[in-house]
């Protein structure tokens, strides 16, 4: 391998996402932040597999069998360096790898450099996240095998939730269920909290220290994160991602006596799951999609469901705002991001309607006109700004690499107990 650790010039980033039957893949030229091309594999273990790449040269597609992640991972290096249409001319231009982890559990709350022991907690934590770690995992062993020697990083989506107090993460259920089984609230999508909140401070001209902002990633899944001082003290996804907010099939939060209910009317519990998850939220209550634009449009011809549906998801999210503004006792920014968060300005109307008078004043006309791209959609007079960030969680985790490799920055924390060391 090229020696880039003493090299003065750019770093190429690698970040994967390792899905159970898919496999995402983006480089970055850092610390440039430009992305140099991305790719999907998909159908990975099914008869037919395909493979399609985005680069500035040309876009690649291939359609073959793909059974392993291991052959996927071969597809990828071939369409990455492909003499024509590739992304990098070789892979030794691969300076580090960046992985999406889904669960870290309790022990990291920050990116960290993948060794034996990061390896050992993706493994006890599937438990967890028993759809999301066991890919997770093998994305991380056959990276290894393509690039020996080479750096890979390790950043999880429940890292930035790692700061909350235990008046945040601790259900209301006996100690020892905590104690025994680690049953508490987790929180998800933190590396799009974390990214939004951040471009946030960019765009304010504040330092995080002094800011509180309420983070809302709104897309097929969602969740709500309070965060104080750049740091997570509350979140609304919970022990898994189907807790909190309604979301594209997942119902959020119910009353748990619903599902004992169910099953003596013959649901057996994988089946209540199976609905909670894949059947509820948006989908679920408006009969019609999981995709908002869909019951827009619905609702506009009048479909009483759907109408419904738009106000439930309005009103869930509008309540942990609030909740949220409480507890924060000052809101400097409230941040919209995600498929929903970025694009569904009428959506982010609802959201905002009735806030008023806790200093959250929407500009509906620059909302309106304003319907994708990143800015600001309130007043000017707003105590309380509210913003359209598009999330980019590939160029974070690119950036969490660069830094932990070649910028030398401080230990990862980890945790112990209650104390971060």
């Amino acid at each position: 391998m090229q020696d880039f650790q003493n090299s003065p010039e750019f770093k190429n980033i690698l970040v994967l996402n390792c899905g159970s039957s898919s496999l995402k893949y983006e480089v970055y030229k850092m610390p440039h932040r430009q992305s140099l091309g991305k790719g999907l594999i998909e159908r990975i273990g099914e008869k037919f597999g395909k493979l399609i790449q985005n680069a500035p040269k040309g876009d690649i597609i291939v359609e073959q069998p793909i059974p392993s992640h291991g052959i996927a991972m071969e597809l990828m290096a071939k369409a990455l360096t492909d003499p024509d249409n590739g992304i990098i001319k070789n892979l030794d231009e691969i300076a580090g790898v960046g992985h999406r982890v889904v669960h870290g559990g309790e022990k990291y709350a920050s990116s960290v450099i993948i060794d034996d022991d990061v390896i050992k907690a993706v493994e006890e934590n599937i438990e967890l996240a028993p759809l999301h770690n066991p890919p997770n995992l093998v994305g991380i062993m056959e990276a290894k095998k393509f690039f020996p020697g080479l750096k890979q990083v390790g950043v999880f989506d429940t890292a930035f939730h790692q700061t909350m107090p235990p008046s945040a993460y601790l259900y209301g259920i006996p100690r020892e269920f905590y104690d025994k089984y680690r049953i508490r609230r987790y929180g998800f999508h933190g590396t799009s909290h974390r990214y939004v909140s951040a471009r946030a401070m960019e765009l304010l001209k504040r330092f995080p220290e002094n800011t509180n902002v309420i983070t809302c990633h709104l897309g097929n899944g969602a969740s709500v994160t309070a965060i104080e001082a750049g740091k997570s003290i509350d979140t609304s996804m919970g022990f898994t991602p189907l807790e909190g907010v309604m979301m594209g099939t997942r119902s959020g939060d119910i009353d748990p006596a619903i599902i004992p209910f169910l099953e003596e009317r013959g649901y057996s519990s994988k089946e209540v799951l199976n609905i909670l998850n894949k059947k509820s939220g948006l989908l679920g209550l408006s009969g019609i999609s999981n995709d908002l634009r869909d019951i827009e449009k619905a609702a506009e011809e009048g479909n009483q469901r759907a109408i419904e549906s738009l106000d439930v998801y309005a009103v869930k999210v509008r309540k942990y705002i609030a909740a949220y503004c409480a507890d924060l006792v000052r809101v400097d920014a409230i941040i919209f991001t995600g498929g929903i968060g970025q694009h569904g300005y009428k959506m982010r109307e609802r959201i905002c309607h009735r806030l008023e008078h806790i200093g959250i004043v929407m500009d509906y006309e620059a909302n309106r006109h304003n319907k994708s791209s990143e800015g600001p959609v309130s007043m000017r007079y707003s105590p309380t700004t509210i913003l359209v960030i598009p999330t980019n969680e590939e160029l974070q985790i690119a950036m969490d690499v660069f830094q932990l490799i070649f910028q030398f920055p401080e230990t990862p924390r980890r945790r112990s107990g209650d104390v971060f060391i």
